[in-house]
């Protein structure tokens, strides 16, 4: 019998010039619970994608007990006996789960003998300890419920190899311990399983041996029973690398915000932000950082007037010294209380500006609720476009051009842009320099810095350590949904950064 589930040798997947996955070699044993650990952008969805025929390799093996194999669609998958279980589930809410377990199976008869099905399910569920309802609607159910369903669909399917990711992310500490108990006879029953994780109390309490991968790239393979946070933690962030960022120091630093409390549910009503305090000053680079999903988007956006939430978000006006509260009141009623804040958005084309128009038109935006007639007042628009253009050399035929027809270096100047130019008290990016080139990277980090030298209060969310250690006067790091600490970015290492990113601490405020 063949030790060995799956093998895989001299893995790449390239995305135009970006190399997701770099030569990845590594196995999964029949009966084993592997945890695949990373931060973000370290290739771990992609080469799993691969694997259950999302995604086609570029170059390299896969191995299935010993046998070579091309996975072309998910289909190829799961005749091989791999199923994946995502992050966003794929179910028919009005089904019920049974409906759900058996949707799309081939069968040889039209007529399906549902007391049957309903048998031969439950005895997969006593087999492995689930706990399900087979008769209740999608819609009805909890989010750990609908994650059994997707679990009990691929077992049904003859699912021998099961990958996760990030199967914890939305479930309570005791749907967490009872998903856990349920892998566990998984493995005693021969399955193999993958975890896609960051949670490092996880990993050293579920599996058997911990594959990393940082920047796409293997690292190493070691056993959890001979691994610590700290050695982990070391594997996947890596040695420092100096990037040679300018940073002022701050000059007479003023607190602008402060945020207590802060808590707010995403849309599957579970805790995005919890307790989350912090202040920003003026003058000041404030660099969050953070696995991918913990709850710096909810952070940004609850500052920005664009999710509800309880606790306060105090902005102080630093002429007058005039507090107000933002918490409750939407962008327009925040920006009629002369509090002067800018967001640049992850989504630089689906919330930050309108792909299908020019420099000028993208300019309006933000004045168009000013009581201007909009289709005359264009003047200051085009100049402000054209100033924008020449000092941040924009690249485009003309200002006129559709900007989704930009680069993204391209299309995030001309975003950044924007907002600076209205001249804010409050700045706040998030992944300001995501999939951007060096020379284009270094000039928003020359704007950001212009910004805290004209004493603006500058929040930076971001998901390179190096880049975060070099930029940043503070970095404030969140995990879960928590602040699990506040650090001077001058003295603190990436070591205690990547700890920090991996332990949920609560969230004291600095």
């Amino acid at each position: 019998m063949y030790e060995n589930a799956i093998e895989l040798k001299g893995i790449c997947k390239y995305f135009g010039k970006v190399k997701a996955n770099d030569n990845v070699s590594l196995t999964v044993k029949k009966g084993e619970i592997l945890s695949l650990l990373g931060e973000n952008g370290s290739g771990k969805t992609t080469l799993m994608n691969m694997l259950s025929g999302i995604y086609f390799p570029d170059k390299g093996q896969i191995f299935v007990d010993g046998t070579e194999v091309t996975i072309r669609s998910p289909k190829d998958a799961y005749l091989l006996g791999i199923g994946m279980i995502h992050q966003h589930f794929k179910l028919i809410d009005i089904f019920t789960a049974a409906e759900n377990i058996i949707l799309g199976m081939d069968g040889k008869s039209a007529v399906i003998n549902m007391k049957e099905v309903l048998e031969d399910i439950q005895k997969l569920i006593d087999r492995y300890g689930f706990q399900l309802d087979l008769n209740k609607k999608v819609y009805d159910m909890s989010v750990s419920e609908k994650q059994t369903v997707e679990i009990i669909k691929m077992l049904y399917r003859g699912a021998n190899l099961l990958i996760l990711d990030e199967p914890t992310a939305v479930l309570t500490p005791q749907e967490t311990e009872h998903l856990f108990d349920v892998l566990r006879n998984m493995r005693k029953d021969g399955k193999g399983i993958i975890i896609i994780t960051h949670k490092l109390h996880e990993v050293l309490a579920i599996s058997d041996r911990v594959s990393i991968l940082r920047k796409g790239a293997y690292i190493g393979t070691v056993n959890t029973g001979e691994a610590t946070e700290n050695s982990l933690t070391e594997m996947m962030v890596g040695e420092k690398v100096s990037l040679n960022i300018d940073r002022p120091k701050p000059k007479d630093p003023k607190k602008l915000l402060e945020v207590k409390n802060l808590t707010c549910l995403n849309k599957y009503g579970v805790k995005a932000l919890d307790q989350v305090s912090f202040t920003a000053m003026g003058g000041e680079i404030l660099g969050i950082a953070g696995i991918a999903g913990s709850g710096q988007k909810e952070l940004l956006e609850s500052i920005a007037g664009l999710q509800p939430g309880e606790g306060s978000i105090l902005f102080t006006d630093p002429e007058s010294g005039r507090e107000e509260e933002l918490l409750g009141k939407d962008p327009l009623k925040i920006k009629n209380m002369g509090v002067s804040l800018a967001f640049v958005p992850e989504d630089r084309l689906g919330m930050g500006l309108v792909g299908d128009m020019g420099m000028p038109g993208n300019m309006m935006i933000r004045s168009y609720r000013d009581g201007k007639p909009i289709m005359l007042e264009q003047k200051h628009p085009r100049e402000l476009a054209e100033a924008i253009k020449e000092k941040l050399e924009v690249v485009t035929p003309s200002i006129s051009y559709p900007v989704r027809r930009l680069s993204g270096g391209n299309v995030q100047k001309v975003l950044v842009g924007r907002e600076i130019a209205n001249a804010p008290k409050l700045l706040m990016t998030a992944y300001a320099v995501r999939g951007l080139d060096i020379n284009t990277s270094y000039s928003i980090y020359h704007l950001l810095n212009e910004q805290k030298e004209k004493g603006v209060a500058v929040i930076y969310v971001g998901e390179d350590l190096d880049v975060l250690l070099e930029l940043s006067d503070r970095i404030m790091v969140m995990c879960g949904g928590q602040v699990s600490g506040i650090v001077d970015a001058r003295t603190t290492t990436k070591e205690e950064v990547g700890l920090l990113m991996t332990k949920h601490r609560g969230g004291a405020g600095a």
